[in-house]
């Protein structure tokens, strides 16, 4: 259990603040039979792959029941949504129609529609080993601003590159399944290749509000022993600052370039376009050692003893449902860890995904999970670090990838046998909230 939440208000946020919940296509919209396959279908479709067996051919039939949905956040209060755009079924006949009606019901409900361009959900046809598919997604980009970019005007060209690269090509746990280790390193690459091209794109369509989704966490060392040091170094480089310091700086940290594929120098100049803001996904920090000789296993994941660290679990912390620790104060360190590294070559920050795994309608555990680290991003603000919003996940139950339906981590039950929607506590509690917050009377 979670120590109980604190009672006093949350702080106040500026007036500006944007407050709104996250979720992606492939984990929600179901419809598989209506749209072209990603590497995602591939994937569950091979015994093993998904721990429950299922797939997201279903998941929480978001294409069909869009409109109950957007109801939902409506109802909830939120700013904004953050959904992504499924690029597999925008390849389909009609399949940009569904956004097209998307976008126009959340404006109809005054929330702001925030769409992600690519979330790990990759047309069957591409492969991110080759190059050819930043550009190809750059040509994605510019049909979807060219039919959206009338309503949406805040835009995320990625989701999470580094878990993308790492999970999905280094140690095969994610789709497509590779286990490439240090081979896929030209993955990262061309992702971030991609998000620079689509800022491009966007910016050629008219776009003005542009970031990326990126995940990240502060990395403890296991001991302040020189082998557990350079373990721990090594991982802050590889998860961390190889996916930030080239769209903040525009340079890979510690001769990283050396290692990727191309012209850097001139893949670089695309990448780090300006942005107009950083996101930064937060669940928990790492703690991190030297190799301990064999397969470990963190947070429903094998690490494999090839990699030169190994992940610690984090005693004295409760944890999620998912064995994730709570560790609010790890957005604060985080947050101004970031000022501290890039200073003024910091964008303006938004908190594009932070949520929990736990079972149950009255989740308030989730509660004082979602209360902790509200109040650890308001210290952050209070310490200088310029933060625009902040988005919880998720607003649904879904099919948390490899997990299957054994984790939920949404403010509103789905019962996947019915589909009906249920809000949990959690849903009343940030509706609460974000209510208290516009009256400017705390949380």
């Amino acid at each position: 259990m979670i120590a109980p939440m604190a009672t006093n208000p949350i702080p106040q946020f500026p007036e500006r603040f944007l407050w709104g919940v996250s979720t992606s296509a492939h984990q929600i919209e179901g419809a598989a039979d209506e749209r072209e396959p990603s590497v995602w279908d591939v994937f569950t479709a091979e015994p093993g792959r998904v721990k429950d067996g299922s797939t997201a051919a279903v998941a929480c039939d978001h294409y069909h029941r869009y409109r109950e949905d957007v109801a939902l956040l409506a109802g909830l209060g939120v700013d904004a949504y953050r959904f992504s755009i499924s690029w597999p079924r925008v390849n389909s006949p009609n399949g940009l129609d569904f956004y097209d009606r998307l976008v126009d019901e959340l404006c109809a409900a005054g929330v702001r529609p925030v769409p992600t361009l690519f979330h790990w959900d990759l047309p069957v046809e591409y492969e991110w080993l080759d190059r050819d598919t930043a550009a190809r997604f750059a040509d994605h980009v510019a049909v979807v601003a060219a039919r959206l970019g009338d309503r949406v005007t805040k835009w995320i060209t990625l989701n999470e590159p580094a878990e993308h690269t790492l999970l999905g090509h280094a140690i095969g746990a994610h789709a497509p399944g590779k286990q490439l280790l240090f081979d896929a390193l030209p993955v990262a690459h061309h992702q971030l290749l991609a998000h620079g091209l689509a800022v491009r794109a966007l910016r050629a369509a008219g776009a003005t509000d542009i970031g990326i989704a990126n995940s990240h966490g502060p990395t403890w060392p296991a001991s302040q022993e020189p082998a557990d040091l350079e373990a721990a170094g090594f991982y802050d480089l590889l998860l961390n600052r190889l996916f930030a310091d080239p769209v903040i700086l525009g340079e890979y940290p510690d001769g990283m370039g050396d290692l990727m594929p191309g012209d850097v120098h001139s893949d670089l100049n695309v990448i780090a376009e300006p942005v107009d803001w950083y996101g930064i996904n937060y669940y928990a920090p790492a703690k991190v050692g030297a190799p301990q000789g064999t397969d470990t296993e963190f947070g429903g994941l094998t690490i494999p003893s090839e990699l030169p660290f190994s992940v610690r679990e984090i005693e004295g912390r409760p944890v999620t449902d998912f064995g994730w620790p709570v560790v609010p104060e790890g957005l604060t360190e985080l947050l101004t860890g970031f000022r501290d590294r890039y200073g003024d070559r910091l964008p303006p920050v938004v908190i594009t995904e932070n949520g929990c795994s736990y079972e149950g309608i009255d989740d308030q555990d989730r509660i004082a999970y979602l209360d902790g680290h509200v109040r650890a991003l308001h210290r952050a603000m209070e310490a200088g670090v310029d933060v625009r919003g902040y988005f919880v996940w998720s607003l649904l139950d879904n099919f948390e990838w490899a997990e299957g339906y054994a984790r939920r981590f949404g403010l509103v039950h789905v019962d996947y046998e019915t589909q009906v929607r249920t809000p949990k506590a959690s849903y009343r509690w940030f509706q609460k909230v974000l209510r208290a917050q516009r009256q400017g009377a705390g949380g």
